[in-house]
């Protein structure tokens, strides 16, 4: 599956200022600057923060990366085992079981 919009989803960690958009320069403050809360398209930091983001889902719902790659995870509870692996936006999930349901948790922020 492909995840639209995946790089606006995640929050970055560092300060990240940018200039006032054009068309939305205040006009008591024309040179002051943005600071960035979240992920912008075609900011450098964006996929790392989405990745972020993703990774810490995926553990909290069992998963763990893979020695040999990091972008992929794969969960084993049992007789269950499934893969999911991430491409940049792209997510691939197979496993053995297709009468797991299990439901994830998904914390949203309010930011």
């Amino acid at each position: 599956m492909d995840v639209n919009n995946a790089f606006l989803h995640g929050t970055i960690q560092e300060d990240i200022y940018m200039s006032q958009p054009v068309g939305f320069t205040h006009s008591s403050f024309p040179n002051y600057v943005c600071k960035l809360h979240k992920a912008l398209y075609g900011l450098k930091q964006a996929p790392r923060a989405w990745f972020q983001s993703l990774r810490e889902f995926l553990q909290h719902q069992g998963f763990t990366n893979a020695k040999s790659d990091m972008s992929l995870f794969i969960y084993n509870k049992g007789s269950i085992i499934a893969y999911f692996l991430v491409y940049v936006d792209d997510l691939l999930l197979t496993g053995n079981n297709t009468s797991c349901k299990k439901q994830p948790t998904v914390a949203r922020s309010s930011t």
